[in-house]
């Protein structure tokens, strides 16, 4: 399995997968009820319904006792797996219901098939972003399943089982005619992203890169929300948002007033990006995780649980223990 994970991080892999769009990409309309339709395939005019309703008839699995034996005895005796997401709202990453208040999404789907087979009870926490990495070192939470790409930074006090590729998504107001294919057509740019994510370090880079080539640099805008982020996108404040391209691709397709004009790995142009549940370091949850993860993998309730929320196209073949990460220097 080893040479097929090394051939997909060639350059030319990262370059087909930055120039495809995920499956959300595409017009769509929310309806009502408790759903909204996506496009089914990039540019494709068959379309998905999305549950956004409480009642989520989540794909479920089995317990395997052989990898529930592995959970740290403090965690099996708690009886609860305690796991901990972005309070953010991130459609079709973690988000709400439509009654405001059931936790929904591919992660919380992810994390329910886990606790499944580790015999567990998932207990979903929702935190600000640097409070998942707070409450993971005191270990207030077991691990966080909340979109977190594996970077070579982390990796010193985390363990990573990956789960998901990691692609980024440059959003622009609908009919912008921008496109973005690499640091030069940020120039001068006004770009907003979100503090303490590996896009905001994506962008520093690029920015630098820009100015030592004699281009101007990124200027970089950071807002409190979502909600503000879009208003400046559509007052024309600024130019560009850069977040998770689930999220990206989700917006734009449900509200018809943006559009995804570029792709870039997480990992940068020569590895492809990879989330991962987190833990704290050498907590010995880590390769029971994987090994869950593994498991929905070949009993094909991960496929189901992805094709359920238009994420097939991020898909990995298995699960991987701390692989390489986003470089220190990301160019």
């Amino acid at each position: 399995m080893a040479l097929t994970l090394t051939a997909r991080r060639t350059t030319a892999a990262a370059a087909a997968g930055l120039a495809s769009a995920l499956v959300l990409a595409g017009c769509a309309n929310p309806s009502e009820g408790g759903t909204t339709e996506v496009a089914a395939t990039p540019g494709g005019k068959s379309t998905i319904r999305i549950n956004t309703s409480p009642d989520q008839k989540r794909v479920r699995t089995g317990k395997v006792d052989s990898i529930a034996a592995q959970v740290p005895e403090r965690i099996r005796k708690r009886g609860t797996l305690e796991l901990v997401a972005s309070a953010g709202s991130a459609a079709p990453l973690t988000f709400h219901a439509t009654d405001n208040k059931t936790v929904i999404g591919v992660e919380p789907d992810l994390a329910h098939l886990v606790a499944d087979v580790l015999g567990l009870k998932p207990h979903i926490n929702t935190v600000s972003w640097e409070n998942i990495f707070v409450g993971l070192d005191s270990g207030k939470y077991d691990a966080g399943l909340s979109n977190i790409t594996v970077t070579e930074e982390r990796k010193e006090k985390y363990d990573f089982a990956t789960y998901r590729e990691d692609n980024l998504g440059f959003e622009a107001k609908k009919g912008s005619g921008l496109k973005v294919t690499g640091p030069e057509d940020l120039a001068g740019r006004t770009v907003a992203v979100s503090s303490g994510t590996n896009q905001e370090k994506l962008l520093v880079e690029w920015s630098k890169e820009n100015e030592k080539a004699g281009r101007e640099p990124v200027d970089i805008k950071y807002y409190q929300n979502d909600s503000d982020t879009y208003l400046a996108l559509q007052s024309g404040r600024i130019d560009l948002y850069l977040g998770p391209n689930p999220t990206a691709a989700y917006h734009a397709a449900t509200t018809g007033r943006t559009e995804v004009v570029g792709t870039y790995s997480g990992a940068g142009a020569t590895l492809q990006g990879l989330i991962a549940a987190t833990t704290k370091k050498d907590s010995g949850l880590v390769e029971p995780l994987a090994d869950a993860l593994n498991h929905i993998i070949d009993n094909g309730t991960y496929a189901k649980v992805l094709q359920r929320w238009g994420l097939s196209d991020e898909a990995v073949t298995e699960s991987q223990i701390n692989p390489p990460g986003l470089p220190r220097t990301n160019k």
